[in-house]
């Protein structure tokens, strides 16, 4: 019984609610997922093969999607970033608020002047090069997420 109540003190904190939980978990996947579908699209689905005639590699209904994938995978990563802002998440109480808002305002800035500033020549910058004009969607949906947060400040 006290090792159950230690372990319990442990995740729980009884001014700020539990330091894990349930949601936490589901956003912390949904994250996750998002960046591999993107990574796995990028670097294992899209990338040419020389000795393939199309260049095209990797499962054929990732292949049929082909752009949408950045959808897919950015779609999942804000959706866990959102699903992240609920007050059962440490970043949607207390100081997680403002960190999960500002560091969203600022990753939609940076994204779209990183653009701005290769915008002349995107071929050498991953995902940056596939996504051209879509750039400037990724930053201001950046900048939308960090408005869920704000809606939680206290």
């Amino acid at each position: 019984m006290a090792k159950q109540l230690k372990v319990k003190q442990q995740t729980f904190d009884p001014d700020r609610g539990p330091v894990l939980s349930v949601r936490f978990g589901i956003a912390l996947l949904l994250m996750v997922l998002g960046i591999a579908w993107i990574a796995y699209y990028y670097v294992g689905v899209r990338a040419p093969d020389p000795f393939i005639e199309d260049g095209a590699t990797g499962p054929a209904f990732m292949q049929d999607l082909a752009g949408y994938n950045y959808l897919i995978g950015f779609g999942l990563f804000f959706l866990g970033l959102v699903i992240a802002a609920h007050p059962s998440t440490p970043l949607g109480r207390g100081r997680g608020v403002v960190v999960g808002m500002l560091g969203c305002f600022l990753l939609g800035l940076v994204w779209i002047c990183v653009f701005y500033a290769i915008s002349q020549d995107t071929s050498s910058v991953p995902v940056f090069n596939d996504l051209e004009q879509k750039n400037l969607i990724v930053g201001i949906v950046f900048m939308a997420v960090g408005f869920t947060f704000a809606t939680r400040w206290e």
